[in-house]
C-alpha cells in the first residue's frame, strides 16, 4: 500500500486540523450520548415489552461486549488505513441502531440495536481519538478523557426530557440522534485525512491483549478501584431508573435520568478541574469519593430520598472522573510509547468486563432479593473494592516514597 496520506474532498483541503479536532470530539460525543440514550427508557421497555431486571441488564451489557469486540479487531484499523474509512463505518452503524432501537417491538430488536451500538462505538472512538491527538497533541489527552461523560450526560438527561415532554417517547430521542448522525456523515466528506494509509491492515485485526511487564504491578493495584467505579456505573446507567421507579416510587423518567446525569456531569467537570493534579491524589480522593457515594446511594434508597441520590450522585461523579483520570495518569507513564496501545487495550478490556458482568450479575439477583436488597449488596461490595484500592495507592505511595 501506499504510505501517502489518502486523498480528500477538495474543500477539504482549505480546512485547517482544528475543524478535524471539532468534528472528532463531537463525533465522539455523540456516539457516547447514543450509548446512553437507552438509559432512561429501559423502564419502560420493561413495563412496556414485559422483561425481566435481567433482560434488561443483558440488554444493557451486550453494547459492552460488542464494543470490546470491535476495540480488540478493528480498533487499531485506521492506523493502516485512514482515519475517515473507520469513521464513516462507525457513523453508519450508529444510524442502524437508531433505526433498530425506533422500531424495536421486542427484546431481540433491543439486543441487537446494542450490539450494533456496541460495534459502532468500538470502533468509532478508537479512531476519533486517535484523529483528536493527530490535530491537537496540547489538549488531545483531555479531550479524549471527557468526551465519555459529556456524551453520557447529554445523552441520557436529553433522553430524560423527550421521554418526559415530548411525544412519542421511545422514538423520538432515536430520530434525533439519527439526523445529527447524518449531519456528521455529510460533514466528514469535508475533514481531511489525518493519518497515512501503510502496509498491515490484515494483521491489525488479530486480538492482541498484552500489558508491559513494567505496567502490571501498577496496573494490579489499580484495578480494584477501577473496577469499582465501572461497576458502580453500570449499576447506574442499567437499574438506577428502575430503582428510582420502584424504590422509590417516582414515575417521572426524568428524575431516573437526572440522577444517573448528575454522575456523569459531575465527572466531566472534575476531569476539567483537577486535570493537572497528582495520579496518586487523584486516584485515592476518588476511590474515598466512590465509597462515601455509594453509602450515601444506599441510604438514599433505604431513606426513599431522591434528593439524598442526588447528593450521592454527586459525589460518585466527582469520584468516578477522579479515578478514572488518575488511573490512567497512573498507568500511561509506566510504558513506553510503543507499548501503550496494548497497555490501553488491557485497560479498557477491564473497564468494560467490570461495566457488564456485574451488571448481569445484579439482573438476575433482582427476582430472587429483590431491586433494593440487590442494591444494597451491590453497593457494598464496590465500597469493599474501592476502598481496598485506595488502602493499596496509599501503602504503594508511602513505599515508593
Amino acid at each position: 500500500m501506499s504510505t501517502s496520506v489518502m486523498p480528500s474532498h477538495r474543500g477539504a483541503r482549505a480546512l485547517p486540523p482544528s475543524a478535524m479536532t471539532v468534528f472528532s470530539f463531537i463525533a465522539a460525543t455523540l456516539l457516547a450520548a447514543s450509548s446512553g440514550a437507552p438509559t432512561p427508557l429501559y423502564w419502560l421497555y420493561q413495563q412496556s415489552m414485559h422483561l425481566t431486571p435481567a433482560a434488561i441488564t443483558t440488554v444493557f451489557a451486550i453494547y459492552a461486549f460488542s464494543l470490546l469486540a470491535a476495540m480488540l479487531t478493528v480498533g487499531g484499523l485506521s492506523d493502516y488505513i485512514g482515519r475517515k474509512p473507520v469513521i464513516l463505518a462507525s457513523l453508519i452503524l450508529n444510524v442502524v441502531a437508531m433505526i433498530v432501537f425506533a422500531r424495536a417491538g421486542n427484546l431481540g430488536h433491543l439486543i441487537l440495536a446494542r450490539a450494533i451500538q456496541g460495534l459502532s462505538v468500538g470502533a468509532g472512538i478508537t479512531a476519533l481519538g486517535a484523529a483528536i491527538l493527530d490535530t491537537n497533541r496540547t489538549h488531545g489527552a483531555f479531550l479524549n478523557s471527557v468526551y465519555v461523560f459529556l456524551g453520557l450526560l447529554f445523552g441520557t438527561l436529553g433522553s430524560a426530557v423527550l421521554v418526559t415532554f415530548a411525544p412519542n417517547p421511545m422514538h423520538l430521542i432515536y430520530e434525533v440522534l439519527l439526523g445529527l448522525t447524518a449531519v456528521l456523515l455529510a460533514l466528514l466528506w469535508l475533514m481531511p485525512e489525518t493519518s497515512p494509509r501503510k502496509a498491515g491492515a490484515w494483521s491489525s485485526l488479530r486480538p492482541r491483549l498484552i500489558a508491559p511487564r513494567q505496567s502490571r504491578s501498577a496496573l494490579l493495584r489499580l484495578s480494584p478501584g477501577n473496577i469499582a467505579i465501572w461497576a458502580f456505573a453500570a449499576f447506574y446507567l442499567s437499574l438506577m431508573p428502575g430503582v428510582v421507579a420502584t424504590a422509590l416510587h417516582v414515575a417521572s423518567p426524568l428524575v431516573g435520568g437526572l440522577v444517573v446525569a448528575t454522575l456523569t456531569a459531575a465527572a466531566t467537570v472534575t476531569i476539567a478541574v483537577f486535570k493537572d493534579r497528582s495520579p496518586r491524589l487523584l486516584v485515592v480522593a476518588g476511590t474515598g469519593a466512590v465509597s462515601l457515594g455509594v453509602a450515601l446511594s444506599l441510604i438514599g434508597i433505604g431513606q426513599q430520598s431522591v434528593s439524598l441520590l442526588l447528593a450521592a450522585a454527586l459525589v460518585s461523579g466527582i469520584g468516578f472522573g477522579s479515578n478514572f483520570l488518575g488511573t490512567l495518569r497512573s498507568l500511561l507513564p509506566t510504558a513506553q510509547p510503543t507499548e501503550r496501545a496494548g497497555l490501553l487495550s488491557v485497560f479498557y478490556v477491564q473497564c468494560y468486563l467490570a461495566f457488564s458482568l456485574p451488571a448481569i450479575a445484579a439482573g438476575f439477583a433482582v427476582p430472587a432479593i429483590g431491586l433494593a436488597m440487590t442494591a444494597y449488596v451491590y453497593g457494598a461490595a464496590v465500597i469493599v473494592l474501592a476502598l481496598g484500592s485506595m488502602t493499596a495507592s496509599l501503602i504503594g505511595g508511602k513505599a515508593r516514597s
